[in-house]
């Protein structure tokens, strides 16, 4: 009896679908990095119990408490990304981290639950009189963390940030009227960088707001064989193994470029590339198909979330999901550039691990309260 009650204290917050859904993909990401980096097997693992803890946590938090904790950590993480840029610590050309003392942060990474939180509470507050101006402060809201972070520079985090707000602003009822033009001036924009490709890429040719390595990354994913050695070798050799792979795969821990380590980060970044190459283009699609299904269980509860909060938090975060997988197979595949952003609950990794389970503990909330409310 007290076994009895103490599972159904467990399980209460847990929504069946999505967990199963997890663990198939926790399960999955073993066996992958198993065959990409074995002797990290052990500290994946380690990560992955602590992000179901925060999971279970959050999960049993409502989105009403939720919904008070969106404004201080937004101030908090903006402050500390003010801090960065003024004492942070700067590794690989990059200043993201900041020295506590006791522990180095990067704040940008709080921003990935910090922005749709705020964005979602402050739609909720304005609920029943949103005007123009409302859409307004909240684009000025997510263009100063967004800012902070891309200065530092980090492009995939600022992404990520980005287009989680973005999707609250949209869900929010932000006009097509508004989202067309900017989708037709970015494609016109990307169709002028390619057809001009041979003049702007010239060693000579400054790029306006963009570091050297930022035009020289966009520069190789149009011509990756530019730099072969270099900057376009991760594309080359993902390519080469996605290619390889066929339809059915080379079998598990028969990838040729995996095992002779020709793939630049297969246990992070590229761990796509692995999968391809030992899986094939069956394994991909059941990956994908995966993928959608934590999508569209995201989705319906956000469909069916009692409060606006809760409801564009949760769209927010679903398709916060889709973001990290084509941002990811994006780059791998070479339509994207290299912008170190991980493939969801696959790629090796704890902090991404953690934000990405602590979003399917806010999914499960929502979720759950919808639950209690109705009865």
């Amino acid at each position: 009896m007290i076994l009895q009650r103490l599972w159904r204290r467990i399980a209460a917050p847990i929504d069946p679908f999505l967990f199963s859904l997890l663990m198939m993909l926790i399960g999955f990401t073993t066996v992958v990095q198993l065959s990409a980096s074995p002797d990290r097997i052990q500290a994946q693992l380690i990560n992955t119990g602590v992000a179901l803890a925060v999971m279970w946590v959050v999960a049993n938090i409502s989105p009403q408490r939720l919904q008070t904790l969106a404004l201080p950590l937004y101030v908090v993480g903006v402050l500390l990304l003010v801090a960065v840029a003024l004492f942070g610590q700067i590794s690989k050309g990059a200043q993201r981290w900041l020295d506590l003392g006791i522990m180095r942060i990067q704040p940008s990474e709080l921003l990935k639950i910090a922005m749709p939180l705020m964005l979602a509470w402050y739609f909720q507050i304005r609920e029943g009189s949103l005007a123009v101006r409302d859409f307004v402060v909240a684009t000025v809201l997510l263009a100063i963390p967004v800012g902070l972070i891309a200065k530092q520079p980090d492009l995939g985090t600022a992404i990520l940030v980005l287009s989680a707000g973005l999707f609250v602003i949209f869900f929010a009822g932000l006009s097509w009227k508004l989202i067309a033009p900017v989708m037709l001036a970015g494609a016109v924009g990307v169709g002028a960088i390619v057809a001009t490709e041979d003049k702007i890429c010239a060693p000579d040719v400054q790029w306006p707001g963009l570091r050297d390595y930022q035009k020289h990354r966009i520069c190789t994913l149009l011509d990756p064989t530019s730099d072969p050695l270099g900057k376009g070798f991760h594309t080359i050799q993902s390519e080469i193994a996605i290619g390889s792979g066929g339809v059915l795969g080379k079998g598990w821990r028969n990838g040729t470029q995996t095992q002779l380590e020709f793939i630049p980060e297969r246990h992070t970044d590229f761990v796509f590339a692995v999968i391809s190459e030992e899986f094939g283009l069956i394994g991909n699609i059941g990956l994908l198909f995966t993928f959608l299904l934590v999508i569209l269980r995201g989705l319906l509860i956000a469909a069916n979330g009692a409060t606006v909060f809760g409801r564009l938090l949760a769209g927010a975060i679903s398709l916060s999901f889709f973001t990290y997988a084509f941002v990811n197979m994006g780059m791998v595949t070479g339509i994207l550039p290299v912008v170190g952003v991980p493939l969801p609950l696959v790629s090796y990794g704890g902090t991404a691990l953690v934000t990405l389970c602590l979003g399917l503990g806010i999914l499960m909330s929502v979720a759950r309260h919808r639950t209690l409310l109705q009865k």
